[in-house]
């Protein structure tokens, strides 16, 4: 790991570990033997030395975390933390999804959130679009329409920060009435476009989509909670990764589908609104 994004991970950590402690700067430092300069300089990020390895491990133990969550090399705060299972499969099935969801957004509140969706990312539908394609996967409606209101109220928080990344052709697609959407009334599509308009609009800049050419680029849909964790969506289950490096991984990815974006956030509404016109 580059020595910078250590020290950015450590320095994340340690501030978690201040804010628990209900200390102020002075007091934190002298329980774990460190001068306040010292952790002023590593708070605020002015230096990328980290402490000398007595001190890590004397921060660990009085704070009673693992050396390696300290370090940034695992989400499991425990003594244990490197036998946490770096891979887990999670069902998302009876609602069960919804409440994952909303727990792992939660749990990366503050954080960036890296979104790349199966199909119309979900809080920008309109309540027909949803009842079309959950009577075609059969689910219920009304969880969904629920579902996409809170996740609405979650993205207008003041301290949300969202990037979405789908392909395209997905909404020209769309727009088009082809694939999935065949059987979806054109003025029903053109509504859709139109709430997706207002919506980014609205939602801009905490919320931003960008569009690349799937022609260029492949991406399975997946989500990146901060550093936390990741989400690979595999229909009604979820390839859910704790580990920090493939975490480190899918960020990576989505950057990349990022830098190739055709439209780009500011765009998107107008994007947007250039295909509801041109529908009759």
């Amino acid at each position: 790991m580059d020595k910078r994004d250590l020290s950015a991970l450590f320095r994340e950590r340690l501030k978690i570990l201040l804010q628990r402690s209900s200390l102020n700067q002075s007091a934190f430092a002298a329980k774990v033997g460190l001068d306040r300069s010292a952790l002023s300089q590593l708070m605020s990020g002015a230096t990328t030395r980290l402490p000398r390895a007595e001190t890590l491990l004397n921060i660990a133990a009085e704070h009673k975390v693992s050396l390696d969550w300290l370090m940034g090399l695992s989400q499991d705060e425990g003594a244990t933390g490197e036998l946490r299972v770096n891979m887990e499969m999670e069902e998302g099935l009876g609602g069960n999804d919804r409440a994952l969801l909303a727990r792992w957004h939660a749990e990366a509140a503050g954080t960036k959130i890296r979104y790349v969706p199966a199909g119309m990312p979900d809080l920008l539908r309109t309540e027909a679009l949803i009842a079309y394609e959950s009577s075609r996967t059969h689910r219920n409606s009304e969880i969904q329409i629920d579902e996409t209101l809170s996740r609405l109220d979650y993205n207008r928080r003041p301290e949300t920060d969202m990037e979405v990344c789908m392909p395209r052709h997905t909404l020209e697609i769309f727009a088009r009435g082809m694939g999935m959407w065949t059987d979806f009334p054109a003025p029903e599509r053109k509504a859709q476009l139109a709430h997706m308009a207002r919506l980014l609009d609205d939602l801009y800049p905490s919320f931003r989509l960008f569009l690349y050419d799937g022609l260029e680029r492949y991406s399975i849909p997946y989500t990146v909670f901060g550093s936390i964790r990741a989400a690979i969506y595999v229909g009604d289950m979820y390839l859910v990764l704790n580990a920090t490096e493939p975490v480190r991984t899918l960020t990576r990815h989505f950057d990349t589908l990022i830098r190739s974006a055709q439209v780009h956030a500011h765009e998107a509404a107008g994007f947007a609104r250039s295909l509801h016109d041109q529908l009759a």
